[in-house]
Parts: structure tokens; sequence; C-alpha cells
């Protein structure tokens, strides 16, 4: 269940009455067609309503949202793990806050690493007080030497190509094999000597050389990264979703898409309740897996299926937990780089907001390292002993009940092949009037401020090619 807030902003109710008016007078032809109601789906709907542009947006499941939804059980709320709202953008800021209601909150983070047996904050790098002193002080004259040589390297050196070759050159040896290279590893599902340097430099934080030190001694006074603040409703991410449903007017729930013929610019979409329909479009927006839209392009040439075949992304299982009481430690998420622990991040719903969990309880969110598919009785007693070392847990008994959880596809994997590919893709696509968005319509690592712009830039897009 996604709970949908009745409130949102005001100036959005004239989008959605423009659009049902559209809708009531489509054309031969729509305008736009849009695959996905998602952040990025949504928000491209949003902004062509509100500039009059008529579109029809159809999504697969159920309910709108994608990945952006709250599942509710037994009074407990289950987001699909950490979806977080990071914004700068004032404009962005202002719309989400009217999609979400009044009943939000602004939090700053709390995340930690656990590693050695003791917790540190986030990020590791620029936090090494409280690691034992031997790890801290290799860590220290690791980052140290790996800035010294990075000022005497000439200015036509060759850039890091892979991510391991990213974190030794810019964290040095030690952080990269004490965090970086672990995690790394643990979260993609793949060495990061696979991975390229491409995708790193907004999300991972380095820090200067004063704020390792200071870090080292337990001096450090502000959090760095990109996620040191965010927003968050106060039942759940799906707020934002469903606020943004409301705002935009029909979605047509339960239709994916069948087919595509670019050339004669025709979407076939399904229904579980009708025959499939034929949809003549002017200019279609699909925020599918790039992927699996090449695969359903039947006139696609063989050059973009191969590119699009080329294209990886891993997937995640995570668990769920519903807990009896409190969760023993204070952060949002932690952060777990040793391989000895079947999980590399655990966060904590209830942290984010109270409403989350009954009162005096709380839920979490445990992601998987294994990528094949757990069976829940074999793999939670596992994860329950090592969250009770952790001290996230008092005791097994902590647990009422688990659910096993699947995000697929989770994170794109930036190998050498996904740029020459990727830039193929996009470029045809654009030929035949197809904007491809989102973080996988896109293919790349973003956040839901991002895809909320990726929206508003292909709706402005498209009027551009429509001539509006």
């Amino acid at each position: 269940m996604i709970d949908r807030p009745a409130d949102h902003e005001p100036a959005q109710p004239s989008a959605q009455a423009g659009q049902a008016k559209a809708l009531a007078a489509r054309p031969s032809r729509l305008p736009i067609a849009i695959l996905g109601a998602g952040l990025s789906g949504m928000s491209a709907a949003f902004h062509l309503g509100r500039a009059g542009v008529p579109w029809r947006i159809f999504e697969r499941d159920a309910e709108p949202g994608g990945y952006v939804v709250t599942l509710q059980e037994r009074g407990y709320r289950f987001d699909r793990t950490g979806h977080l709202l990071h914004v700068t953008d004032a404009e962005t800021r202002r719309l989400a806050l009217g999609w979400m209601g009044p009943e939000h909150r602004e939090i700053e983070r709390r995340a930690a690493i656990w590693s050695h047996g003791v917790y540190t904050r986030y990020p590791f790098q620029a936090n090494l007080y409280g690691l034992p002193p031997k790890v801290a002080f290799d860590c220290l004259m690791g980052f140290i030497n790996a800035r010294a040589q990075a000022q005497t390297r000439r200015p036509d050196a060759a850039l890091p190509r892979t991510f391991e070759q990213y974190c030794i050159e810019t964290f040095g040896q030690p952080i990269s094999e004490h965090f970086m290279l672990p995690y790394n590893r643990r979260l993609w599902g793949v060495s990061p000597s696979e991975i390229t340097a491409d995708w790193c430099s907004r999300f991972i934080p380095v820090p200067t050389l004063e704020d390792v030190v200071a870090g080292a001694v337990g001096l450090c006074d502000r959090e760095l990264g990109y996620n040191a603040r965010f927003l968050y409703p106060k039942e759940g991410i799906g707020k934002l979703s469903s606020g943004l449903a409301q705002a935009i007017g029909p979605v047509e729930l339960g239709r994916p898409a069948e087919r595509v013929r670019v050339d004669a610019r025709e979407l076939v979409v399904s229904s579980r309740a009708a025959a499939s329909e034929s949809v003549p479009y002017e200019l279609l927006i699909s925020t599918m897996p790039l992927p699996s839209l090449v695969a359903i392009i039947e006139d696609a040439p063989e050059a973009v299926k191969q590119a699009a075949q080329r294209l990886r992304a891993t997937h995640l299982w995570y668990l769920d937990v519903a807990l009896r009481r409190q969760a023993g430690q204070p952060y949002h998420w932690i952060y777990v780089p040793e391989e000895r622990y079947p999980f590399y991040r655990v966060g904590c719903y209830s942290h984010f907001s109270p409403e989350m969990a009954p009162p005096g309880m709380a839920c979490l969110y445990v992601e998987l390292v294994s990528r094949h598919k757990p069976v829940l009785g074999e793999v939670l007693p596992g994860v329950v002993d090592a969250l009770v070392s952790m001290g996230v847990l008092e005791c097994p008994e902590d647990v009422l009940f688990a659910r096993l959880r699947l995000l697929d596809p989770a994170y794109v994997i930036f190998d050498e092949h996904a740029l020459p590919a990727l830039e193929l893709i996009h470029a045809w696509l654009r030929t035949k009037r197809v904007l491809s968005i989102g973080r996988y319509g896109g293919w790349g690592y973003s956040s839901m401020a991002d895809a909320l712009r990726f929206g508003q830039d292909a709706a402005a897009e498209a009027r551009a090619l429509l001539g509006g």
C-alpha cells in the first residue's frame, strides 16, 4: 500500500486540469508518450502539463513511483531501501515540498562506518579518529603520501582509468584497502578494477589535507559530501511520489510497453483489462532501463542492439526488518566494508522518521552482499548475529519479522564499454525523437533530485523538438 497525501502545491491543480482537458480531446497522434511513472517520468509530465503540452504516461506497475514507494505492514513502513531527497536547487525544493505536503522533516545526516570492531564517522577518509592507532596512522600517512605524489605529477599525466586507480591515487593505499575498495566491491558486485572513475567525482567526498588531519585527531567539525542534509516525509518517501502523481493527473497503471516502432513513431502498450493499444506519438520519453527499451524497439539497427547488450547493471537483494524495540545505534545508515559480514550497509527507516514504526519500535533495511537469491530462513540468522555484534540489536528476539526484497536493476556498472555504448544509443534515439532519461533510462548514477531535474529537462527538450 502506498500513502497518497491530500495536500500538494497550490499551483499544481491547474496543470492537472489542463491535462484532463487535453486528454478529453486527444489528437490522432499524441504529442508526448511517456514510459514509466517514476520520478523522472512524472516530473516530465508535470512540466509538460504546466506548458499545456498533452501527454499520456504508461506505467507497468499497479502504483506510480518506481522505487520511490513506501510499503506498509502491521504498523511498520518500509521504503525500497534508503531513498532520501538531497536537493539544493530552490525551485526543485519548492515543488518537492509541495508534493510531499506539510508533514516532512529536514534532517542532518548521521552516518557511520563499522570496521575493526568500532564505529567511525562517515566519510571514512576524513574521520580516522577511533580506529586502532596503527590503522589510523597508516591511513593518515598514506593520504599524505598520495597528496605529495599528486603535487609532483606532470600536468599531462594520464588520469586514473579505473576506480581502483582513482582511489589509490586520491586517498592512498591504506584508506583504499581498509574501506574504499572492499566497500565498493561489495556494493557494486564487481571488482573496482572493472569500474571506471567517470561516475565518482560528485558522490565521493575528497577531503583536504587539513580535513584528514583534523579527522584523525577527532577535530572534524563539519559533514562532508552531497548527502549531509536531506528532506524526508514523516510517513515515508512514497509521499513524494504519490503527491506528484496527484499533481499531474491520470497515470495509466498496469500498462507495460510491448513494442515500439520508432520510424513510424508508434508505441504498443498492453493492459490487464483490455486488448493491447497502439499509440501513435510525436515524441517518446522513456524511463525504462535503457537495454529494456532497445530490446522492444522493433526497428533498432544491429549496432544499437549490440551496444545495449554491452551495458551491465547489478541487482540487489535486501531485507526489510521490523523490530520489537528501538535500534541500539543512533545512525541513519551504517557502511560495512569487512568481508565477514553478509551485508554492506544497514539503515534505519525509523531514524529518518519515528512514524515509520509503531511507538517504541524500529524498522531497518539490510543490503545483502550476495547477488544470488537468498533463502530468508538461511540468511536471516547470520544477519541477525551480525547486527547483534554491531549493537544494532540487543538480542535476536528483537526481530519481529523480516521480508526479502529485490531491486533489479540496482546499480549501473561503469565499465570500459559503457560510455561508448551510451553515446551511440542516445545519439541514435534522439534522431528518432526518443528521449531516454532517468537513472536507468539515462543509464547513470544519480539522486532523486537528479531524477526530478531529468524530467524537467526532458520536458523542455521535448517542447523544443515539437517547436513549442
